[in-house]
C-alpha cells in the first residue's frame, strides 16, 4: 500500500472512531435549540399572541406606558426582531417583560408572574427566525378589552391621595429632599390590604423615550415615606423613630419607578390611622431629558370595617447605606450585609433596591449549618420590582436564622446605566450615589403562629420527611405530641 492510500486509509478509520465523539458533543447542543416544548411551525395567531396577550400587552397596547402596542400582528411585525433579543436576555436589565428571578436556583412561585417559560423564549425565537409568519386569521385570541388605560393594578381604590405637583426641568441634576405633606381626609381608622402608587405626568409615552439612562418616562425614581398623624406639629417636629414604636406613624413599601402593586399578607394588613397625613422626607427626583410636569398618585384598598389583624410586621433593617466603596471602571464587584431574627418571620416579598451600577442581588437565609438561597434576582435601575411570594412559598424562618444579602455591583462601561463609571461611587441617595436594601414586607409570628404555619405548608404541599423546603429548614420537625393531663407521676 502506498503512502497516499496508507494516509486515507488511517483518516477513514479515525473518523469512524471520531464520529460518534462528535455527535455525542453536538446533540445536546441540537436539543437545546430546539425544546420539546417548541410547536414545529410557530405562527403570531396561534402561539405568540397568547404569550403577548398574558405577559406584555399590559402595557404594550394603545394607551398603555410601553412606547408600542403589540395588540395586532400589524403592530408586532415591526419589532419582531427586537421581541426576540429583549426575550432572551434572561433575568437581567433589559429583559422584557421586565422580571428578573433566576429560574435555576430558589423559590420559584410569585404572585403575577409575568415571566416566560423557556420554552415560550424558544417559541418566539423560532417565530422570529421562520420569518415572523402571521397564520391562520381563525387561530387568533379574541382581543382583550380593558375598561379603563389608567387601571389600578389592586382594583378600583377605596381612597386615592393626590401628592403635589412638582416640575423636573430637562437639565436639572438629580435632587433628593423633603415634599409637602398632604392629609389622607380619613376620618376613621382602617387597615389597608393594598397599595399602589402612580406617577402622573404629562410626558407622551409615545413621542419618544427621552434619555437612554434612569428616567426614560418618568421622574420620580423613589419615595421612602409614611403615613403621620401630625397633630397641627411641623413634619420636623415629629419624632423620626416614631414609625417603630406605635401605630400614629406608620411606613409604608418604598414607591420606586416601574415598581409593581403591593398586596398585604391577609392577616396582617396595615392601620391607616383618621387623621393622618402622607409625609416624605426623602423624596428622589431625576431628569427624563425633557421638561416634565409630574405628582404621585397614592390608591389604597382597605379592608372591611372591623377587620382586626393577626400577625404584626417585622422591623428590620437588612443593608448597607454607611460604608458603600465601589471601584471605577470594574464589574462583578460585591456588597454584603447581614442580620439575625430576633422573632419568627413569614417574608412576604423580596425587593432588591440599588442603584445606578446594581446588575444582582441574592437573598440567602442561615439557620445552624443549613444555608439556602431563597432567591437570586437581576436589578435594573429603570425598572425595580418587588418579588410577592405566593402563601405556600413565603419563607417561614425561625428566630435566630441570620439573613445574608449579596449585591453584584458593574461599575464599568458596559453597564448603560452609569453615566461615567470612571468614577468611585459611595453611598447617598442620588443615583450617582448608592444603595444596598432589601425593602420587602414581612410579619412576625408568635410560636403558635409559626407551628400554625408550617402544620398548613406540610398539610397544603403534602411533604414528607425526604423533602427539602426552601425557605423553610424546620417543616418537616413536628413538634412532639403534647402530654396527657392528669397522668400519674412517678
Amino acid at each position: 500500500m502506498d503512502g497516499g492510500k496508507k494516509s486515507r486509509w488511517r483518516w477513514t478509520i479515525g473518523m469512524a472512531w471520531l464520529l460518534p465523539a462528535i455527535l455525542g458533543l453536538i446533540a445536546p447542543f441540537a436539543l437545546r435549540a430546539a425544546p420539546a416544548g417548541v410547536p414545529a411551525e410557530v405562527t403570531f395567531t396561534k402561539d405568540i399572541a397568547p404569550i403577548i396577550q398574558r405577559s406584555c400587552e399590559n402595557c404594550h397596547r394603545p394607551g398603555g406606558v410601553a412606547p408600542m402596542s403589540l395588540v395586532t400582528y400589524e403592530d408586532a411585525r415591526p419589532w419582531a426582531r427586537a421581541i426576540k433579543q429583549r426575550t432572551g436576555i434572561g433575568p437581567h436589565a433589559g429583559v422584557m417583560p421586565p422580571w428578573y428571578v433566576e429560574k435555576n436556583i430558589g423559590i420559584q412561585k410569585f404572585m403575577n408572574d409575568p415571566s416566560l417559560s423557556d420554552d415560550e423564549v424558544a417559541t418566539i425565537a423560532k417565530w422570529v427566525d421562520s420569518g415572523a409568519p402571521r397564520g391562520n386569521v381563525a387561530d387568533m385570541p379574541p382581543l382583550k378589552h380593558y375598561d379603563d388605560d389608567a387601571a389600578w393594578a389592586i382594583g378600583t381604590p377605596d381612597l386615592i391621595i393626590k401628592m403635589k405637583e412638582v416640575e423636573v426641568k430637562g437639565n436639572a441634576p438629580d435632587w433628593w429632599g423633603e415634599v409637602p405633606s398632604v392629609p389622607t381626609g380619613l376620618t376613621e381608622d382602617r387597615y389597608v390590604a393594598a397599595l399602589e402608587i402612580k406617577e402622573v405626568n404629562d410626558v407622551n409615552a409615545h413621542a419618544g423615550s427621552g434619555r437612554a439612562t434612569v428616567g426614560g418616562r418618568f421622574v420620580f425614581h423613589h419615595m421612602i415615606w409614611r403615613t403621620q398623624v401630625l397633630d397641627g406639629k411641623s413634619d420636623q417636629g415629629q419624632d423620626p423613630l416614631a414609625i417603630f414604636n406605635d401605630e400614629e406613624s406608620v411606613n409604608w413599601p418604598v414607591h420606586e419607578v416601574g415598581r409593581n402593586a403591593d398586596f398585604f399578607d391577609p392577616k396582617s394588613a396595615r392601620l391607616l390611622k383618621a387623621g393622618s397625613s402622607i409625609v416624605s422626607d426623602s423624596v428622589h427626583l431625576h431628569s427624563n431629558g425633557r421638561d416634565t410636569k409630574a405628582h404621585l398618585e397614592i390608591g389604597f384598598k382597605l379592608q372591611p370595617k372591623g377587620y382586626q389583624p393577626a400577625y404584626k410586621r417585622a422591623v428590620f433593617g437588612l443593608g448597607n447605606g454607611v460604608d458603600i466603596d465601589i471601584r471605577g471602571m470594574e464589574a462583578n464587584q460585591q456588597l454584603h450585609a447581614y442580620t439575625v431574627l430576633q422573632q419568627h418571620t413569614k417574608i412576604i416579598s423580596f425587593e432588591p433596591h440599588l442603584h445606578a451600577p446594581g446588575a444582582r442581588m441574592c437573598l440567602e437565609a442561615i439557620w445552624g449549618y443549613n444555608i439556602q438561597t431563597i432567591n437570586c434576582v437581576g436589578y435594573d435601575h429603570n425598572w425595580v420590582r418587588g418579588y410577592d411570594y405566593t402563601n405556600d412559598s413565603a419563607p417561614l424562618l425561625p428566630k435566630g436564622t441570620i439573613l445574608h444579602i449579596v449585591g453584584y455591583m458593574d461599575n464599568s462601561p458596559s453597564n448603560k446605566n452609569v453615566p461615567d463609571p470612571r468614577n468611585w461611587q459611595g453611598s447617598g441617595n442620588r443615583s450617582v450615589a448608592n444603595m444596598f436594601i432589601d425593602l420587602g414586607i414581612r410579619v412576625a409570628l408568635t410560636d403558635d403562629q409559626f407551628q400554625e404555619e408550617m402544620a398548613k405548608r406540610r398539610e397544603t404541599l403534602h411533604l414528607t420527611r425526604n423533602d427539602v423546603v426552601i425557605g423553610c429548614p424546620l417543616c418537616l420537625v413536628t413538634p412532639a405530641p403534647a402530654k396527657a393531663t392528669g397522668a400519674r407521676q412517678r
